[in-house]
């Protein structure tokens, strides 16, 4: 697939967090936003990513980055992309009104995160081995919502269907009569969405780690990286019509559980994703500079399996992260980073960058939301 050079030219922030009226000139392929902590610098790579995804990686309210003395928070960007020049404008009102637009035309939700690819690397990801299982997913479900679009309506939908079950079973409890065929009817409808969730989960966790094992063995000097899906009642099985079987068992063999916890207890929701060095569990026996060796190469390979899907060179979003990698790390990262890739990067100060990395970056300088 032909590979398209991406690259954000302008962005501007209305009222977004504590950016009430910020504006950047980013016609460059390298961007450094230095500033003291709680200055904006993270609010800014979080609206660049929420172009590209339509939620915010650090909340799940979106009427969190409205400016609390505002009703409205906008993000504006111009990007070329296929030499195109594109026009992104999102806003969010108090009470839940949204506006997209592209090139400023109405447009849908799906048709919007097709503009824009991403890949944010911040401090949290590297607790990513270390964090609970729903971390683990939500980077996973991440990943592959920028190669599949459609991804982030099979997991609302699923979870629509599992909050409808869960209310069901509540009802059963308290006594109330109800047909036991809705259980069937819901049971049914998770296995059609959750199946589906999980087989694409596991195609792209094979496809990551073809390209992550490489990287991993660079960087640590040839340790092996295995990546594993842990489903509870998949023994190996990763084609669609077996994982459809295997759901529907576990459904009727936990039924009884299910009827006792009021609450769905099989499914994707429950899932989660495990790392393995040299065939030891990374979670339990990898030292912390083992696991962000695994954090790094998996970034950089969502970089490279997005490009390859996509045909779209994503903008690589680095926030704060080089301050918490060792040398070896620090210049791995930044040799990685290629002339096709546009790379905005937060940090306190410009200590962290050699002079021959620093000759052709733009550097801004943030307090309080506004570039000094």
């Amino acid at each position: 697939m032909y590979n398209y050079f991406m690259k954000l030219v302008t962005l501007k922030l209305s009222n977004y967090r504590n950016c009430k009226d910020l504006e950047l000139n980013l016609d460059s392929g390298k961007i450094l936003i230095i500033g003291k902590n709680a200055q904006g610098k993270t609010n800014i790579l979080e609206s660049i990513y929420f172009l590209s995804a339509l939620k915010s990686p650090r909340t799940a309210n979106n009427i969190e980055i409205i400016n609390f003395e505002s009703e409205t928070a906008g993000i504006e960007a111009e990007l070329i992309k296929a030499n195109t020049s594109v026009e992104l404008a999102y806003s969010y009102t108090k009470d839940k009104t949204r506006s997209l637009r592209i090139n400023g035309v109405k447009t849908t939700p799906k048709n919007f995160k097709q503009v824009l690819k991403t890949v944010l690397f911040s401090t949290n990801d590297l607790l990513l081995l270390r964090g609970n299982p729903s971390d683990r997913r939500d980077w996973l479900d991440r990943a592959i919502s920028q190669i599949y679009p459609a991804y982030d309506e099979r997991l609302s939908k699923y979870d629509k269907i599992r909050i409808q079950k869960n209310n069901f079973l509540k009802d059963v409890i308290k006594g109330i009569s109800l047909d036991e065929t809705l259980l069937d009817v819901l049971n049914e409808q998770l296995v059609i969405t959750g199946s589906n969730i999980i087989y694409l989960r596991i195609k792209f966790l094979a496809e990551i780690e073809r390209i992550a094992r490489e990287k991993h063995r660079i960087i640590s000097e040839n340790e092996e990286l295995k990546l594993v899906y842990d489903c509870s009642f998949l023994d190996g099985e990763t084609e669609l019509d077996e994982i459809v079987e295997k759901f529907k068992k576990a459904l009727e063999e936990r039924k009884t559980e299910e009827f006792r916890r009021a609450q769905a207890c099989v499914g994707p929701h429950r899932d989660d994703i495990l790392f393995f060095i040299n065939e030891n569990e990374a979670t339990k026996f990898a030292s912390q500079g083992q696991q962000r060796t695994v954090v790094l190469a998996l970034k950089l390979s969502e970089l490279d399996i997005i490009t390859e899907k996509t045909g779209d060179e994503p903008v690589l979003l680095l926030d704060d992260v080089l301050a918490e990698l060792d040398d070896i790390r620090q210049n791995y990262l930044l040799k990685s980073i290629t002339q096709a890739t546009q790379v905005v990067i937060t940090s306190v100060d410009t200590v962290l960058f050699d002079e021959e990395f620093l000759q052709d970056v733009k550097i801004f300088k943030i307090e309080n939301g506004a570039v000094i």
